[in-house]
């Protein structure tokens, strides 16, 4: 069992690095610095957040990356949000591996993974715990959304010149914005391509597909 554990870690760490190597950083637009444009980018993000807030049931559908201290992994993600409760499904296709992670307010249920179903009432620490990925569960939701995460402490919010949030600095993590996807049918724009970054824990996630349908 050692031996596949530490194949399947040498194996994602490849992804990882494959996945890196593909994923450049792109260029963005400038950052705002003009009185008049930080106030319109502010206007824009409030109007998106009381559009998200009006659409608590949302879907995602991407590829994330996921590094700690030269470890990590990555492969296709599936996120589905009823309000509170979620259900975040992971596969690696290289390897075939996969796990799902279920929760809301009443605990979390990790399943997928060597060692049976584990079970807890933080996400973020069960994940650690199971995997070694620091992964901020609860803030990624927003964060992946483009807001800020609720209960958490904001340091500092970055506009670009076209209003779209640039820059996140929450708890320690720094939230890059690098794409976003065209407002269309009266749904805001949403980000297409995240990397978020505390220390040695690194989080890239890029979206195929955002679903709001399922009211």
């Amino acid at each position: 069992m050692r031996v596949r554990r530490w194949a399947l870690v040498l194996a994602m760490v490849w992804l990882v690095s494959a996945c890196a190597g593909r994923m450049t950083r792109p260029p963005g637009p400038p950052q705002a610095v003009d009185p008049a444009a930080i106030a319109a980018a502010q206007v824009a993000q409030q109007e998106r957040e009381v559009w998200l807030d009006a659409h608590p049931q949302w879907a995602l559908s991407g590829r994330i990356a996921i590094s700690n201290a030269g470890k990590g992994g990555s492969g296709r993600i599936d996120w589905r949000q009823h309000g509170d409760d979620y259900e975040v499904s992971l596969s690696a296709p290289v390897t075939r591996q996969s796990w799902r992670m279920t929760g809301g307010p009443a605990g979390t249920r990790l399943e997928g993974l060597e060692g049976g179903i584990r079970e807890g009432t933080d996400p973020a620490q069960l994940l650690l715990e199971a995997t070694g990925w620091e992964i901020p569960v609860a803030a990624l939701a927003d964060w992946a959304r483009g807001r800020a995460a609720a209960g958490f402490e904001t340091e500092s919010m970055t506009y670009a010149t076209d209003t779209h949030l640039q820059r996140l600095q929450q708890d320690g993590w720094r939230i890059d914005y690098l794409a976003w996807q065209n407002a269309e049918g009266g749904q805001p724009a949403l980000p297409a391509r995240i990397d978020a970054q505390r220390g040695d824990a690194k989080v890239r996630l890029i979206i195929d597909r955002w679903d709001f349908s399922a009211q």
